[in-house]
């Protein structure tokens, strides 16, 4: 899936907010914001001569780059992203991370420019897939992954032996995980079949769901995170992306 359009997208709707001016900077720090490269690779590469503004090469890096300007480096439109929002369908193997040598990261299939400004909210681990958020604006995702806000993600859990009344009892209470002093928060375990269950939970602790079905003597074969809040994955297949509405955005 490209994602020129999402850019693109994001770009003109912040533009057309009168208080906002995106473009309003330095050009050094813009290529630095747009490229990830750093103040010092910036003054080089305005030395060389690689960047034009509005057709215009220009060197100085105190230089300000107009509103709507078109910067172009080396052939390549340079644009801002303001506050972009994600919905990732995370495959097994796929980790929650900008770069690892080992396996497939998040980012390698978003290819986004400059990642490193990018992060997911929270993490689902590699044998873990499902949805998945990914964003530049902290404070949003602090609102998702904070446990005070309550708000309660949904996992689909295949397990190795059967779940009975009594896990539901224990979920509901709260759990003492291995390594941890305090209790897990009162969590909703949904019986869906013999060795299948739906996990309700409004925390982010690390292999929280694996490690409260331990915590009741069973272990999780499969794991799969099919809500967050009011968002579902619906039909976005394994490695798709796409763009969040307004209205989806505007439920955190």
């Amino acid at each position: 899936m490209r994602t020129d359009h999402i850019y693109s997208r994001v770009v003109v709707e912040y533009a057309e907010i009168p208080q906002l001016v995106l473009y309003i900077m330095r050009l050094d720090r813009f290529l630095s914001e747009t490229t990830g490269m750093s103040r010092k690779e910036a003054t080089r590469t305005l030395h060389r001569s690689e960047v034009s503004v509005n057709g215009d090469v220009v060197k100085k890096g105190a230089a300000h780059v107009p509103d709507e300007a078109e910067v172009v480096w080396n052939g390549v439109r340079l644009q801002l992203l303001g506050p972009t929002y994600l919905m990732f369908h995370k495959p097994v193997g796929c980790i929650c991370a900008n770069d690892d040598p080992n396996h497939m990261t998040v980012f390698s299939y978003l290819d986004l420019p400059n990642p490193d400004k990018f992060h997911t909210v929270g993490r689902l681990d590699l044998e873990t897939s499902g949805l998945l958020l990914v964003t530049n604006d902290g404070q949003w995702s602090h609102r998702i992954t904070s446990p005070k806000h309550g708000c309660i993600k949904v996992y689909r859990a295949q397990l190795a032996d059967p779940v009975s009344a009594a896990d539901v009892a224990a979920f509901a209470k709260g759990l003492q995980l291995r390594g941890d002093p305090k209790l897990t928060e009162p969590a909703e375990l949904v019986i869906v079949g013999e060795k299948e269950a739906l996990v309700k939970v409004n925390e982010g602790r690390y292999h929280q769901v694996r490690r409260m079905f331990a915590a009741v003597g069973n272990k999780v074969l499969e794991l799969h995170r099919e809500q967050v809040g009011e968002l579902s994955l619906g039909e976005l297949e394994p490695g798709e992306f796409r763009a969040l509405t307004d209205a989806e955005i505007a439920l955190f």
